[in-house]
């Protein structure tokens, strides 16, 4: 603690709350002192004497800043006469929330900024007046199949543009966070100096309520994140309403924020406040007033603002002067206060640090927006509304250029002092933002050794989960790649056997262990090093996807490609965050998903939540996913052997592998031989003849439903003198996508050309799964699966109820012959 300036006075108010906690008990001064630390008084962290001298040409900035505020509008408007609307108000509410950081505060190269999505507009608008977008590309928004520009920041969409898509609600906060704690990892690891790069996250105060959005706050103050910065947008407002109707959200993500251990700072008031917030009683009733009624307030006449929030009051104002200061005087629409809040939170070194700034939705909108419940639906502004904002901004509007159907777009031109006082800025602070870029060395591919164990098989009984734990071992081990695998475990790596890695790897730290480990007497005892590479999340499934987005995206991100591993129970991963997964995807990724304990009655005894059949459905979806259900161990290096070369080798493909594996020991064969790279050709297409038997029947099984389809070939074979063939389908999703776009013969028929007889498809998986290739099968065809609920159980048991055992199997290829 800081030393005690005033001991006199700290000992008066120890002895009052000691009273209180005589009299009223414990809890009541526990009340007292929670209040005191998680909420402030309704006013500017910096006042307006303290503010720092404001480092750029105003008069400049805001004519920039008019020029962006107007092609924003004027390029949603323009779309919205096709019908492809846009937004208008947030952007609108927040355009100095972003000048003030692209002139001052945005450092490319090492900074990385989530721009909220909503507000795109601006920034495309922006771009236009560096001149990194024209015209053309501005009348192309929301227009992708003309190439066009996307709605929201997506780098699928402009992979040299924006570098995080942030519009599925909640997943930017969340994503920043771990991006954050992931610049700190390379650092702490020794791969990448980061030590300079700083996160920016830039939300809104309605997103704040998806459980996305502030799931991480104590992870980024534990791990001291001193290099993140949210700043919130606080309009107060949602789609629909207020964000809070009855109450007030600053205060209360104040306190959500300064009790997770966050720098909290408040820019709330203009300039044009200052006078009035000397009064104690004004500021006692602003942080009294309901949002939905400021709301009000900031949409009223000057009469009623007086006459309803300022009673009682000497207020020597004119009532169109409350009118101005009530209804638009906010932190977040003076340049001043901005910068002073951004250079505030840098000053925070030590945690992360949260700017709550208080706009209005829809500023320079004209009044029919401007804080109206309706204004995020509305797409655009009439000729007359334009005329008034560019009257409002001060804009050179040529004269006729509202004339027609459609509003111009305004730049000063290339040789203007805007358009070079911007440029001047961007080179000082490195360049562009945002600017996506892709300039890492390509990975050497790993040697054999890490593949030969598993290509030569287990007599011991061995499950797929342990054998690809094993291989990822081995690989961590390689001289020039084992050190960029990025191991990601949600509290579970016991379970799935990863215990061996603790020792050598160690558990990411930025602490290090300050304590002694219980088990630290054991040969694989629990180890945390601030270099650590293992990264153990806890139980969240959420924040592990984050970490895995990250570093999947770490090759653009920061010039140096990593290769993630997120080994997860099947059943919370496509169904539980599956949104995230779309959101890697958009972020173009590359990395290994590894459903673990997959299939759905493959784990015995947890029943319904935890049995998975349907993961591989969801996941074949996804167009940057590949998704494979292994059988065998040495499939499964072959799979990773091949997702190393497709993401990390000299064609790098924006892509990332699902591979979904059981928990189930069982003796693992040698990979058969063929001719030359058949068998690893089948792997990687999806399908190969594991075993030929006879032919009068084919079974197709994938992943764990190979020891039952193999057992199904012997008993037809020894009990009916009925010879099968058994397959091995690594991919029911891949055979199916190269099928409908072979230009040729679909490789599903070519690898069965020659063959006859029915064909009977078992996983463990729901039938609708085996169920994507049947187009091309061109004979009788048969899926059993695992459709409906889990049950617990043995899985004997389980499998006999679904119809997938050997001999419901065998009793299926029966019926198929007799027929």
């Amino acid at each position: 603690m800081q030393r005690d300036l005033d001991p006199q006075e700290t000992a008066e108010w120890l002895e009052s709350l000691e009273a209180v906690r005589r009299e009223a008990g414990p809890d009541r001064a526990d009340y007292l002192l929670r209040r005191l630390a998680t909420s402030t008084r309704y006013l500017n962290t910096v006042p307006t004497a303290e503010e720092p001298a404001y480092p750029g040409d105003l008069a400049l900035e805001e004519r920039v800043a008019a020029y962006d505020r107007w092609n924003a509008a004027a390029m949603v408007t323009r779309g919205a006469k096709l019908g492809l609307g846009g937004h208008l108000a947030t952007y609108a509410s927040a355009a100095w929330l972003y000048e003030v950081g692209f002139n001052h505060f945005f450092h490319a190269g090492h900074d990385q900024v989530y721009f909220q999505g909503h507000a795109s507009p601006g920034v495309y608008a922006r771009a236009f007046l560096e001149g990194r977008l024209s015209e053309e590309q501005l009348d192309l928004f929301r227009r992708e199949p003309e190439g066009g520009l996307p709605s929201y920041p997506h780098p699928r969409a402009m992979p040299d543009f924006w570098q995080f898509p942030t519009v599925s609600m909640g997943l930017g906060p969340l994503n920043a966070i771990y991006q954050a704690r992931f610049n700190r990892y390379l650092h702490n690891r020794g791969i990448k100096d980061t030590s300079r790069g700083h996160v920016w996250a830039f939300l809104g105060d309605g997103e704040m309520d998806e459980p996305e959005a502030t799931a991480a706050l104590t992870l980024a103050a534990r791990e001291g994140l001193g290099n993140l910065t949210f700043v919130i947008n606080c309009n107060l407002q949602r789609l629909d309403g207020p964000v809070r109707g009855n109450t007030r959200v600053v205060q209360e993500l104040e306190s959500v924020f300064r009790g997770a251990g966050w720098h909290v700072v408040k820019a709330l008031w203009g300039r044009e406040w200052d006078d009035l917030l000397g009064s104690d009683e004004l500021v006692a009733r602003l942080g009294e007033v309901p949002d939905g009624q400021f709301q009000t307030y900031a949409a009223s006449s000057g009469a009623y603002i007086r006459e309803h929030l300022f009673h009682g009051l000497d207020v020597p104002h004119s009532d169109e002067d409350l009118r101005r200061v009530v209804g638009g005087s906010r932190a977040g629409h003076e340049p001043r206060k901005v910068y002073a809040a951004y250079r505030k939170a840098l000053e925070h070194t030590d945690a992360p640090t949260v700017i709550l700034v208080q706009t209005v939705k829809g500023w320079t909108l004209g009044a029919g927006i401007e804080a109206r419940n309706a204004n995020h639906q509305m797409k655009k502004l009439t000729q007359d509304e334009f005329r008034i904002m560019g009257e409002r901004l001060g804009l050179p509007v040529p004269a006729g250029a509202l004339d027609g159907e459609l509003p111009p777009y305004l730049h000063p031109g290339p040789d203007s002092p805007e358009a070079r006082y911007i440029a001047e800025r961007r080179s000082a602070l490195g360049g562009p933002i945002p600017r996506r870029t892709v300039s890492h060395h390509l990975l050497p591919q790993p040697g054999e050794r890490p593949f030969r164990g598993l290509a030569k098989g287990s007599a011991q009984p061995v499950a797929t989960t342990m054998a690809f734990v094993r291989l990822v071992k081995d690989l961590m081990r390689e001289p020039e790649t084992g050190r960029r695998w990025v191991p990601i475990v949600p509290d579970e790596a016991r379970t799935f056997g990863m215990e061996s890695l603790f020792p050598t790897a160690k558990i990411y730290s930025p602490h290090g262990q300050r304590y002694d480990a219980v088990d630290r007497e054991l040969l694989l005892s629990y180890k945390e090093a601030v270099d650590g590479q293992i990264l153990i999340e806890g139980i969240t499934e959420a924040g592990s996807m984050a970490s895995f987005t990250a570093a999947a995206s770490s090759y653009a991100t920061h010039g140096e490609p990593m290769i993630p591993f997120y080994i997860f129970y099947s059943m919370f991963g496509w169904q539980r965050t599956g949104d995230q997964m779309w959101a890697l995807a958009d972020q173009l990724g590359r990395g290994f998903l590894i459903g673990a304990t997959a299939g759905r009655t493959t784990m015995t005894g947890e029943g319904l939540q935890h049995a998975d059949g349907h993961s591989q459905l969801l996941a074949s979806t996804n167009p940057a996913c590949l998704a494979y259900d292994p059988a065998f161990a040495y499939e499964v290096g072959v799979i990773v052997r091949d997702g190393l070369r497709r993401m990390y080798g000299p064609a790098a493909e924006n892509v990332f592998y699902y591979l979904t594996l059981y928990n189930e020991p069982k003796p693992q064969p040698e990979m058969p031989e063929g001719p030359e790279g058949s068998i690893e050709e089948g792997i990687v297409k999806g399908i190969y003849r594991y075993s030929a038997g006879g032919g009068a029947a084919h079974l197709l099984a994938s992943g764990t439903a190979i020891h039952w389809a193999l057992e199904a070939q012997r008993l037809l074979e020894e009990e009916y003198g009925v010879g099968v063939d058994v397959w091995s389908v690594t991919s029911w999703s891949e055979l199916r996508r190269e099928a409908m776009t072979a230009t040729g013969v679909p490789y599903l028929r070519q690898a069965m050309a020659g063959t006859s007889g029915p064909v009977i498809a078992v996983s463990d998986w729901m039938r609708a799964v085996p169920d994507q290739i049947r187009p091309w099968i061109d004979r009788p065809w048969t899926s059993l699966g695992t459709d409906g609920f889990g049950l617990s159980g043995p899985r004997e048991d389980v499998r006999r109820h679904f119809g997938v055992d050997p001999r419901s199997i065998a009793d299926a290829v029966l019926k198929a012959v007799e027929e």
